[in-house]
């Protein structure tokens, strides 16, 4: 058995992702990250391999815990429209549970955050970890529509993606999230997909 890590990945992802949000992509050198964390600079190359390594994690691992989240909640109904609907709730509750990660995923691409374009492998990944979400939407378009077509695959993603989207972009820089908004995009996701 190999022994226990002594620094922890999630504080390492923490500290990039912090210094990202605060100071800006170019902030997060692997220096800057290896101070901000407490772990040596040659933890980050041996775990990562370079700064677009650990960068690349914080952002799919930001990535992961929206989509369990969204996916999780869509799972547990067998109605397509309460699916979207916990779909537009989860993505409100990964908001103001995880703040920092949302504003990762809704202010930085990774091409924002990479020296250079991201590689196959990132997209590799990127494209299995999306495969999930749009078998759901899908799953919704037909359920509500009788079809997952263009037009409808559309009318799904306005009321499940870009809605929360919006008002999670909205929001994530102010005191907090309104107490009436996750009713408000209830109503508008359950408004958008019976029209």
């Amino acid at each position: 058995m190999a022994p226990p890590r002594k620094h922890d990945t999630d504080v390492i992802l923490d500290a990039a992702r912090t210094l990202v949000l605060r100071e800006g992509p170019r902030a997060a050198s692997v220096a800057a990250i290896a101070e901000a964390s407490g772990a040596p600079v040659g933890t980050l190359y041996h775990r990562f391999g370079n700064r677009n390594g650990v960068l690349t994690a914080a952002w799919l691992r930001a990535l992961d815990r929206f989509q369990t989240g969204v996916l999780g909640a869509a799972a547990a109904q067998d109605d397509p429209i309460e699916a979207a609907v916990a779909m537009t709730a989860a993505a409100l509750t990964f908001g103001r549970e995880r703040l920092e990660d949302a504003k990762l995923l809704l202010n930085l691409r990774p091409r924002d955050l990479l020296d250079g374009a991201p590689d196959s492998e990132f997209n590799d990944r990127l494209a299995a970890m999306n495969e999930p979400l749009f078998a759901t939407l899908s799953r919704i378009a037909r359920g509500v529509y009788g079809s997952d077509g263009e037009r409808e695959l559309d009318a799904v993603r306005r009321a499940v993606v870009d809605l929360p989207y919006g008002a999670l972009r909205r929001y994530a820089y102010t005191d907090g999230f309104p107490d009436w908004l996750d009713a408000d995009l209830v109503a508008a996701t359950r408004a958008l997909l019976a029209t």
